[in-house]
């Protein structure tokens, strides 16, 4: 038992003895829980999350897999819900001084993880709230379900997802580990053993949910959104019921969101070179490349074939499709 797991609660533990477990990535272990593979701190939290939410209709829930674009959506959703308050002109925007992370808090890893189930009074926060998860649709909590609240939910190529995993958890790992090879993270990505996965699973439940109800569920390829984000900012904003004026439209304020939220304005912010806002986990470490493709760079035919055969398998049949470039 590691470090981590020593610090849980007598009934989280107890529960860890009863599930599958796997080697992680960081970790030493990953269990799976409510169909997914998480770390103890995370199971922890999200029944914490389950038990206590209480989620109204003007609620706005942002979900990602890792390393699909979480960062970049939380600061657009945040800049679209306060622009009346911050206009993205201002030179005194919260974006200059804080990382999205810190305005758009994650259930599991801020709200929720406490281990004394001490958790800060939501009720007092003023509407619309903007909340973040890793969660699957199956584990939300059953008030976010019911209040229909918006979800909006951001998925990425799984080849680009994995190769930014990769690079993101192996800067994570303590000093004495070595690096996961690549071929090692591999196998257990397309086994589905990873944060949050099996990563077709993840997808899948947004997706359905979308599909059957659009009007509560906004699902959005990264690949997309990189490739028009005006566009993709309009829908998001008109999704939230919070649309862009004529007028905003004709200043251009839509413009200057995609441009104070772009990854090379985040990533130059003094306040995204330093601290740590997710857990214990320095804010530099979230800001890589952020490029569509480039996993061409790193993987070798065989272990395109490998994944392309998984995602055929898994994806195939369901009408969600990504382009291998």
């Amino acid at each position: 038992m590691d470090d981590e797991e020593k610090m849980l609660a007598q009934e989280t533990k107890e529960l860890l003895l009863s599930l599958p477990k796997e080697k992680g990535w960081r970790t030493s272990c990953l269990y799976k829980f409510q169909g997914f593979w998480c770390q103890p701190k995370e199971i922890q939290s999200i029944i914490s999350f389950q038990n206590n939410f209480q989620a109204r209709e003007t609620d706005v829930v942002l979900a990602t897999i890792p390393k699909s674009g979480t960062t970049w959506i939380k600061a657009l959703t945040f800049s679209i819900l306060n622009r009346r308050r911050f206009p993205p002109s201002s030179p005194t925007h919260p974006l200059f001084t804080s990382n999205p992370h810190d305005l758009v808090p994650f259930f599991e890893y801020k709200l929720f993880s406490n281990s004394n189930h001490q958790f800060p009074d939501l009720s007092t926060l003023p509407n619309p709230r903007l909340f973040a998860t890793h969660l699957s649709f199956h584990s939300l909590n059953e008030s976010v379900k019911k209040s229909g609240c918006p979800v909006v939910y951001v998925c990425r190529n799984p080849f680009d997802t994995f190769v930014s995993s990769w690079h993101y958890l192996n800067k994570l790992r303590p000093d004495p580990q070595p690096k996961l090879p690549l071929e090692q993270a591999f196998e257990l990505y397309c086994k589905g053993v990873i944060g949050f996965g099996p990563f077709w699973e993840h997808m899948l439940g947004y997706w359905n949910e979308s599909r059957m109800g659009p009007q509560n569920v906004l699902f959005f390829k990264y690949e997309d959104m990189k490739q028009d984000t005006v566009s993709y900012l309009k829908i998001l904003a008109r999704f939230l019921g919070m649309p862009f004026t004529e007028e905003e439209e004709e200043e251009g304020v839509v413009e200057e969101i995609v441009m104070l939220c772009s990854f090379e304005k985040m990533k130059d912010l003094e306040v995204n070179k330093s601290g740590k806002s997710i857990k214990n986990f320095e804010n530099r470490h979230l800001f890589r490349k952020a490029e569509v493709g480039d996993w061409v760079n790193h993987l070798p035919p065989a272990m395109v074939e490998q994944l392309s055969k998984v995602m055929e398998e898994k994806l195939g049949s369901s009408g969600l499709k990504f382009r291998v470039f």
